[in-house]
């Protein structure tokens, strides 16, 4: 992974500078490239769906990059203001030795947001029980098979030893491979998770995120560049979304979900509001979207124990906690 991220960071200093905000119909327009879209980042829809961002004066214009690498791409080349990923991506090219990085200057999730779920009801399930069981992880080098693999071995359980983990199947694809009969256990993101279970296919037994504890898993980054050039529109977009935060944490996911169906047509409203539940249960969202050192401390934990990290960085070189303090300030004063 920090190859790649490496590779595509060189690659693009080639491109032509950072593209202004636009201005349309009185509001600025905010170009945001999004890892995948999910529920997992409901405030972001919500912000949009209820209004906030007008509110600050700001449209957003969302595409979906598909993966961090992608994301990275779109925000060093100007196809992005702002750049909606793990902060992971950021991080492998300043490790790279690249002093112009992305600052990543918010964060909306602070754990992982997949659970495990096994074939057979487990209500008294340890992470013991996965010793000599097979496991579909995700794509190896990835943050969610990264902090999988890391909770094991703070259980005693590593790869090849006591435990098989499966990194051979794709994101995508990783659900249909269990449901067709690979693997005893699999991970998988709401609503995916809660749906499965409810037809009767398997049971959810673990939170991922809730036990491997706070981690700044995506978060919102820019250029310094254009961050000093549109400090207000940056703090007005921060502000917009800890509106949001503050509305989801506040108010039922039976209200809430209404206001999210727009963005996932094809999930009913039921399963949007139990994916919620799912998410407020292991309080997945931060309250003040500024990032923590003992935070991005433990990311780096996490990716050092995959062998994934060239060095560790410096906090103060990947991040910068004003906008993010500033908004949360204005909405909770």
């Amino acid at each position: 992974m920090k190859k790649i991220f490496s590779i595509v960071f060189a690659a693009l200093l080639l491109l032509l500078p950072l593209s202004a905000c636009e201005k349309k119909d009185g509001l600025t327009t905010l170009k945001i490239n999004e890892v995948t879209h999910s529920i997992f980042y409901a405030p972001m829809y919500l912000a949009d769906s209820m209004g906030f961002f007008e509110e600050e004066g700001i449209e957003i214009e969302l595409t979906n990059g598909g993966g961090a690498d992608k994301v990275m791409a779109a925000v060093l080349s100007g196809d992005a203001d702002i750049g909606f990923c793990g902060p992971e991506a950021a991080l492998y090219v300043l490790a790279g030795g690249s002093t112009d990085v992305p600052t990543v200057f918010g964060q909306l999730t602070k754990r992982d947001g997949s659970f495990l779920v096994s074939r057979t009801d487990e209500p008294d399930f340890e992470w013991s029980d996965l010793e000599g069981k097979e496991i579909l992880a995700g794509r190896k080098g990835g943050v969610p098979a990264m902090t999988f693999e890391y909770i094991l071995n703070q259980n005693g359980l590593y790869d090849g030893v006591n435990v098989d983990l499966n990194f051979d199947v794709a994101f995508d694809l990783m659900t249909a491979a269990f449901e067709g009969g690979t693997a005893d256990y699999c991970t998988m993101f709401e609503p995916v998770a809660s749906e499965y279970e409810a037809a009767g296919k398997g049971y959810v037994v673990a939170s991922v995120g809730e036990a491997s504890g706070e981690v700044p898993y995506t978060c919102y980054m820019a250029m310094s560049s254009w961050l000093e050039d549109n400090e207000d529109t940056a703090r007005a977009f921060l502000k917009a979304m800890t509106k949001a935060i503050k509305y989801v944490n506040e108010h039922s996911s039976e209200e809430v979900a209404p206001y999210l169906q727009g963005q996932f047509a094809s999930t009913s409203l039921e399963s949007i509001a139990v994916a919620l539940d799912s998410y407020k249960a292991i309080d997945a969202w931060v309250s003040n979207m500024a990032m923590t050192r003992s935070a991005l401390d433990r990311l780096q934990d996490i990716i050092d124990n995959a062998g994934e990290l060239p060095e560790r960085v410096e906090f103060d070189d990947l991040v910068d906690t004003v906008y993010a303090q500033a908004a949360y300030d204005a909405v909770y004063g």
